[in-house]
């Protein structure tokens, strides 16, 4: 029997362009979804997030790592790899995140809360910004 934590990551693994419709299986109406870079409240415009998304990316996959579910919770590792014209010259980046999940009483995702280095995803990738955050990082010892 699959929980609802296999539920959500199963659809994670089947999500592209042509299948954001598969969200509302998983997440409720009333998600509330958070990263580093967004906040963003109910399925809809959750929706318009993921469209815009597929719609900038040229591939982006996720490998789930670590999983834990107690109750109503969930604590989700991952690896993201993303491919973007406009960053890493095109080439795939891959960041590692967490995700805490909170599920209502229909099984479904009410609260999504995504952490990663935004850094490491995104400015890193840049031309000039990336080369300066490196060093800055090596002198930190990061």
């Amino acid at each position: 029997m699959m929980s609802r934590l296999d539920d959500f990551l199963a659809v994670y693994q089947k999500l592209d362009a042509d299948s954001l419709d598969l969200l509302g299986q998983v997440y409720s109406d009333h998600i509330r979804f958070c990263d580093p870079a967004h906040e963003i409240t109910g399925l809809a415009a959750l929706t318009d997030y993921f469209v815009e998304l597929y719609r900038n990316v040229a591939a982006i996959s996720f490998s789930f790592n670590r999983r834990h579910l107690l109750d109503s919770e969930a604590y989700v590792g991952w690896t993201m790899t993303v491919s973007h014209p406009r960053l890493a010259g095109g080439r795939p980046v891959a960041v590692d995140g967490m995700s805490y999940l909170q599920f209502d009483e229909q099984g479904k995702v009410i609260y999504h809360h995504d952490y990663f280095d935004l850094g490491a995803l995104l400015y890193e990738q840049l031309p000039l910004l990336g080369s300066i955050i490196k060093t800055i990082k090596r002198r930190f010892g990061g």
